[in-house]
C-alpha cells in the first residue's frame, strides 16, 4: 500500500430520508474518520447483497464481472478510491494479469461491490479523505470552555457554504411545516 493511500471498510449503506438515494459509509481502519459516498439504489443493493452473503438464483452484474476476472486468470488485488473532482469519485479496480498490474477506471459504488465479492482491500486516496472525509467530535464542549459557554470553531469558506445550505435547507422544512400547518387547519 502506497503511503498516500488510507485503508478503509465498509461501515455501513445508508438510506437518504429526503431522495432516498443510498449512500455508503467507508471507515478508515484504526481511526474514526468516515468518508460518505452517494450511491445508486441497484449498487447499494448489489453490496448489500454481499455483504449479508445472500445467495442469488442467477449472477448479478459484479458477480459476472468477477467470473470474467477468474476466466481470464487476473487476480483482484483491491480496489480504490483514487479522487474526487466536481463533486464526482473517481474510483479503479486494481489486477494482476499474467505478471503485470492493471489498473481499470471504475465508479467507486461498482469497484465496492466487486470489492465484497473477492475480499480484497478497499484504499482511500488521502487527498480525498482529508477534503470529504469526516471526523465526528468526541467532545462537543471546547477544551476550556466554561459551562453553559457555546464552544466557536474556525469555519472556513466552503465550510460556511456548506453550513448555509444547511440552513436553507432547515428554512425551507421549517416553511414546509407552517404551510402544511396552515393547510391542516384550513381543511
Amino acid at each position: 500500500m502506497s503511503e498516500d493511500m488510507v485503508e478503509v471498510v465498509i461501515d455501513s449503506i445508508r438510506v437518504s430520508l429526503l431522495s432516498q438515494q443510498r449512500i455508503i459509509i467507508l471507515r478508515e481502519v484504526g481511526a474514526e474518520r468516515y468518508l460518505p459516498i452517494w450511491i445508486g439504489v441497484y449498487e447499494a443493493e448489489a453490496i448489500a447483497i454481499a455483504l449479508q452473503e445472500m445467495e442469488v438464483a442467477r449472477p448479478l452484474t459484479h458477480d459476472l464481472l468477477r467470473n470474467v476476472f477468474k476466466a481470464m486468470n487476473a487476480q483482484i488485488v483491491r480496489v480504490e478510491v483514487v479522487s474526487l473532482r466536481d463533486d464526482t469519485y473517481y474510483g479503479n479496480i486494481v489486477a494482476q494479469m499474467n505478471g503485470s498490474e492493471i489498473n481499470i477506471d471504475s465508479r467507486p459504488s461498482d469497484a465496492l461491490a466487486l470489492a465484497v465479492r473477492v475480499n480484497v482491500p478497499i484504499l482511500v486516496s488521502q487527498s480525498v479523505m482529508d477534503s470529504a472525509g469526516i471526523t465526528p467530535e468526541e467532545d462537543i464542549q471546547e477544551e476550556g470552555a466554561g459551562e453553559g459557554e457555546t464552544p466557536h470553531a474556525e469555519i472556513d469558506e466552503e465550510g460556511q457554504e456548506r453550513l448555509s445550505i444547511f440552513e436553507d435547507f432547515l428554512d425551507k422544512l421549517e416553511n414546509k411545516d407552517k404551510d402544511d400547518d396552515e393547510e391542516e387547519k384550513n381543511k
